[in-house]
């Protein structure tokens, strides 16, 4: 496990350059409780499954306590530690942001219809 990293200069540049319509803080709650907190209450974060390769940590204390793909999706943030929420006509420029920064991203869903929840596919 590590310290938390900021991401204040992230989110700074996304912010300045107008890029970004939400971003959460995945932390105690994981994805599925943090996430639905910036969404309307009309739309759902649809997340796709194997969008981003899991740390092992979380493979491991999976299966030592036997713990389901469900809970340690609420319970842990899965090596996820921001979401941005970035519409779809400013990805490009937010992507050339974020890789000239040098900074680890990838899109792992999107926003859909819905009760304000997350759903997993």
């Amino acid at each position: 496990m590590k310290t938390h990293r900021s991401y204040l200069s992230l989110v700074r540049k996304l912010t300045t350059a107008d890029l970004v319509v939400g971003m959460a803080h995945i932390t105690g709650g994981g994805i599925t409780e943090n996430l639905p907190r910036i969404l309307p209450k009309n739309l759902s974060a649809s997340i796709e499954m194997g969008s981003w390769a899991v740390l092992p940590i979380f493979e491991h204390l999976q299966k030592l306590g036997n713990v389901s793909q469900e809970e340690m999706f609420r319970t842990f943030n899965m090596g996820i530690g921001l979401i941005c929420i970035v519409p779809v006509e400013k990805y490009k420029r937010a992507k050339s942001l974020l890789d000239r920064a040098s900074e680890h991203h990838f899109v792992m869903g999107k926003i859909v219809k819905g009760d304000r929840k997350v759903l997993y596919s």
